[in-house]
This record gives C-alpha cells, structure tokens and sequence, in this order.
C-alpha cells in the first residue's frame, strides 16, 4: 500500500494519494469578491495546479462533489465547468447547495482523480 500526503497543515493535506488515486481537499476560488463565473474559474484553476502536482489532470478525474452557495447559481456554475471538462472525460459528478465556510464563497469542489501512468 502507497499513502502519500502534499501540502499537510494540522487540520489536513491538500492532496492525499492512495494507490494511484488521488484525493484534493475541497478547493475555492483566489477570490471570493467576484462573481460565481469568476470564482468557478478561479476554483477550477485551482484544481488543474493541484492535479498537475500530484501527477493527474482533468481527463483523469474519477469524481468531483460542487457545493454551490444557492441553487441559482447553477446554470452559470454549469457554464463554466462544461467549458473546463475535457470532452468524453466528464467525471462521476454530484452538485449540491450547502452553506459556505465564508459568506462571499459561491462555490467549493472536492475531486478525486486517477494518477497518469507514464
């Protein structure tokens, strides 16, 4: 069994890899004054750098679980993400409202990905 965990704080790892599969913590956006467009990309953003230093990337992407702040944001949230998605690799995906850590977040993701095999 392989366990290893990048970027651990005390409360947790931003990326644990188990296996060949990868977990990232949930991730939001640079900045929470924009718009829910704005904090998708950014929150995507994210992820890619993310992904990329664990050794995956979104045509690798096993899952992904969207909290979004309020249901009307879904559609442009939506916009955003079918951009981001790589056609033919759309991961297992749930979308849910959930209260955020911070008023002014709009969105949050948590991803699970396979590593790239060289």
């Amino acid at each position: 069994m392989s366990l290893e965990r990048l970027e651990t704080a005390t409360r947790m790892s931003r990326i644990v890899k188990h296996n060949g599969t990868i977990y990232l913590c949930g991730q939001v956006c640079k900045d929470a004054e924009q718009g829910i467009t704005e904090q998708t990309s950014s929150m995507l953003e994210k992820v890619d750098a993310l992904l990329a230093q664990a050794g995956s990337d979104r045509e690798h992407i096993l899952s992904a679980t969207i909290y979004v702040k309020d249901m009307s944001y879904f559609t442009e949230m939506n916009a955003v993400w079918d951009a981001w998605v790589p056609e033919g690799h759309a991961p297992a995906r749930a979308c849910v409202a959930a209260k955020m850590a911070r008023e002014a977040l709009l969105v949050e993701i948590s991803v699970v990905a396979a590593e790239k095999v060289a």
